[in-house]
């Protein structure tokens, strides 16, 4: 062996050996809101990119729900934050990034992984910057009791004909309510009921692009529409259904005493241990045979790197993991009904979670229209339309009325840019 060979070895052992050693020294820490999940991040996320990446330790550190935003601020403020920031969705995250805590990830390998729509939540207005890789998005649509349709001999609807005539049947027979979905919780009657059905009026991306530019307005026919069919709703929800809260509509449908639940795909997991009967799936019908189908496939969670990160190189090199097809696959599993946004297709292993998730091939997705740039004034469109969907439902306020407060809110302070 030659001496210069020799040389060169020594050069890339000792290099080898450099770059392990500052790996070695790398320890990263995730602030995350979601506690919940902690087991599945140190059980499955965090052993597979360690496995990968020897010289990078990971922490998972959430905290409460409740508490994650103001302590996140504070942290962030105080320079004592995590170096990976899990992301909320839209304005709250865009805000960190606008603040300078939020790194700009435009170029970090593996966001080609996802498309504009997906990344649409942790992206600037102009769409120069992304600033967190997406994680996981929920679906809307409406689980039903495979069992009450077995016995009533209802076929799955797929138009809104269809659809009320199943309502009507389930209501005839009197076994159960024929939905379980309550108005007491504002929010619910907006998230499942007028987020759920609405893209199919609006044409999805399409409709939201245009009321954010100023080019429709929400007393236009394809907003009010999805109202007008809400107040058809009330004749099925049961009774009561104005003092009933979301839990109440969850126990409802679990305990077998109510054949369909207007859903999130979020429900997955906690239904899937409660209900005793068999559960299937439907995406929202649509207005006639023939139609184009829209689903409300919409950004959840993202995970950012933390500017002021002393470990930058090495959070990048976890953040590309999470843009692989390999956390999509692992996280998409051991969370069902939180979907991954990666353009890879992922394999699930849970039927309901299969069923919403195969609508993506067949309908297309948007996301809820008011998250977006029309809820960062005063009145809050989001939380306008809670009231606005509860009051409909309840016939207190007509599809019309409601649409021309919600649109006189939203020029009350929204200008939209020429």
């Amino acid at each position: 062996m030659t001496r210069t060979i020799v040389k060169a070895l020594l050069l890339t052992t000792s290099t080898f050996a450099a770059v392990s050693a500052a790996h070695a020294d790398a320890t990263l820490t995730i602030e995350s809101w979601r506690n919940d999940d902690l087991a599945i991040w140190q059980e499955k996320l965090i052993p597979a990119f360690e496995a990968k990446n020897p010289g990078i330790k990971v922490t998972f550190a959430p905290t409460a729900p409740t508490e994650y935003n103001a302590a996140l601020n504070a942290k962030l403020d105080a320079g004592s934050a995590g170096d990976l920031i899990t992301c909320r969705p839209f304005d709250a995250s865009l805000e960190l990034y606008n603040k300078g805590h939020l790194a700009d990830l435009s170029g970090l390998p593996g966001m080609e992984n996802f498309s504009p729509v997906a990344k649409s939540a942790w992206t600037t207005d102009d769409g120069k910057a992304t600033f967190c890789v997406p994680m996981a998005s929920v679906i809307h649509g409406f689980i039903y009791n495979k069992d009450a349709f077995e016995k009533l001999g209802i076929a799955v609807p797929t138009t809104e004909e269809e659809f009320f005539a199943a309502l009507d049947k389930i209501k005839a027979d009197g076994t159960y309510i024929p939905m379980a979905m309550g108005t007491k919780d504002l929010w619910e009657a907006a998230t499942m009921g007028y987020q759920n059905i609405g893209p199919n009026y609006w044409k999805g991306e399409d409709g939201r692009l245009a009321l954010i530019k100023g080019e429709q307005k929400l007393t236009d026919e394809a907003w009010v529409a999805p109202y007008k069919t809400l107040a058809k709703w009330k004749d099925y929800l049961g009774d009561g259904y104005q003092a009933q809260t979301y839990p109440d509509s969850q126990n409802l449908f679990t305990l077998g005493r109510a054949a369909i639940y207007p859903a999130g795909s979020w429900e997955i997991s906690g239904f899937n241990a409660q209900a005793q009967f068999k559960m299937g799936a439907f995406p929202p019908p649509v207005q006639k045979a023939g139609d184009d189908c829209y689903i409300s496939d919409h950004n959840d969670i993202g995970i950012g790197l933390n500017a002021k990160s002393a470990n930058a190189e090495a959070a990048k090199t976890f953040l590309s993991w999470v843009a692989s097809p390999e956390f999509a696959e692992i996280y998409a599993n051991a969370l069902p009904g939180f979907f991954s946004l990666n353009s890879t297709p992922v394999k699930m292993t849970d039927p309901l979670a299969q069923e919403f998730v195969s609508w993506r091939g067949k309908c297309k997705s948007t996301i809820r229209s008011t998250y977006q740039i029309l809820s960062r004034g005063k009145p809050n469109l989001e939380n306008e339309t809670w009231a606005a969907s509860a009051n409909v439902i309840n016939g207190t306020s007509t599809p019309e009325d409601a649409a021309k407060k919600l649109q006189e809110g939203l020029d009350s302070w929204y200008k939209p840019a020429k």
